[in-house]
């Protein structure tokens, strides 16, 4: 039996649906639909989300076998494309691939192997750079204890990260979970739009005692630009302030408050010298008027989980340390700080 992408497929092989998301120019969204189709070991369909393509390559792509095409009619964002491209999926999987990733042939079927294994929440692909393949783009996400997060090991070499381990936050670059606890977390939250919302899933897993693990045979080559926009540290920073605001208990964030208050501070002045403190007062404003909402996200992650913040704070690392976004030698002096109150605060969680 072959699959769609001429494939061998076992009778008895998992049935993996890849959800993609097409977004303006994609020049490598081809590629990566046909590697997603001719994966080993898994049994594929790939669901490709139009979240606004402009390139032709959506319509090139639809009617290839194994590819079903969704237009939603406008850009759902990261977040809202993936739920729904996953809410008309039909495997038992739920994978998810960037446009701009391309995955080795048994990658999705190594990610498949660990999502199936009853004690993991998510497996996260070994994520490498497309123009140096054997330096790591991720290997899952690093989070810091305000909610900060980043691309862990990037570009360090890939041969240092040839072992399984547990990782924060999967990449939602390339990840596979059971469609059924897919279904059970309700997939992303829509109102993150972009940003952070695979960082909130794995923890929400972690808070449910599943473990979230680094698949290094499961390679994914990632043309990875981080892009720097105003409307981007919008949602960084909007993001961040809602996944501490509805996932920590209220003795973390009452423990948290005034180093809180204070990379509050710092991060509105260096919005100001970026230019884009307009947008870090516009995060604020949209907390403000969503409270309830916040309020209801919070009640409802705070009675899903079963593992407490005390038994979880020595996964968040102290301190800021991302690889991909190098920060000013002013804010050294103030990181060292924050880390010595986390190792003190953490002892009063």
């Amino acid at each position: 039996m072959t699959g769609p992408g001429g494939a061998a497929v076992e009778p008895s092989a998992p049935r993996l649906s890849v959800v993609i998301l097409a977004y303006l120019d994609e020049p490598d969204l081809e590629a990566s639909v046909r590697s997603a189709l001719a994966s080993i070991g898994v049994d594929v369909e790939v669901v490709l989300v139009d979240n606004g393509s402009t390139d032709g390559a959506v319509d090139r792509l639809d009617g290839t076998p194994g590819v079903r095409v969704l237009r939603p009619g406008r850009n759902l964002g990261f977040a809202g494309g993936c739920n729904a491209g996953a809410a008309v999926a039909t495997g038992d999987l739920i994978a998810l691939l960037n446009g701009d990733a391309v995955a080795q042939p048994t990658a999705m079927a190594a990610l498949a192997r660990a999502a199936q294994r009853p004690d993991i929440g998510v497996a996260s692909a070994c994520v490498t750079l497309a123009d140096e393949p054997s330096l790591l783009n991720s290997r899952g996400s690093d989070v810091h204890f305000l909610g900060f997060g980043w691309s862990g090991g990037f570009r360090e070499p890939v041969a240092d990260h040839l072992v399984e381990t547990e990782v924060v936050g999967a990449s939602g670059a390339a990840m596979v979970m059971r469609r059924a606890l897919w279904d059970e977390l309700g997939g992303f939250l829509d109102d993150y739009f972009a940003y952070l919302e695979d960082t909130e899933l794995s923890i929400r897993c972690w808070q449910r005692g599943l473990r979230v693990v680094y698949v290094p045979e499961a390679l994914v080559r990632h043309r990875y630009e981080f892009s720097r926009n105003p409307r981007k540290y919008y949602l960084l920073e909007r993001n961040r302030l809602l996944l501490v605001l509805t996932l920590y208990q209220a003795r973390t964030l009452a423990v948290l408050l005034l180093p809180l208050l204070l990379a509050e501070g710092a991060t509105f002045a260096m919005a100001l010298a970026g230019g884009w403190g307009r947008e870090k007062v516009a995060g604020w404003g949209w907390l403000l008027r969503n409270r309830r909402l916040v309020a209801t996200r919070r009640r409802q992650l705070q009675q899903e989980r079963t593992v407490p913040d005390r038994s979880l704070a020595g996964r968040l690392v102290a301190n800021l340390d991302p690889g991909n976004y190098p920060l000013p030698p002013v804010v050294r002096p103030f990181d060292a700080l924050l880390a010595a109150y986390w190792r003190v605060a953490r002892r009063l969680l």
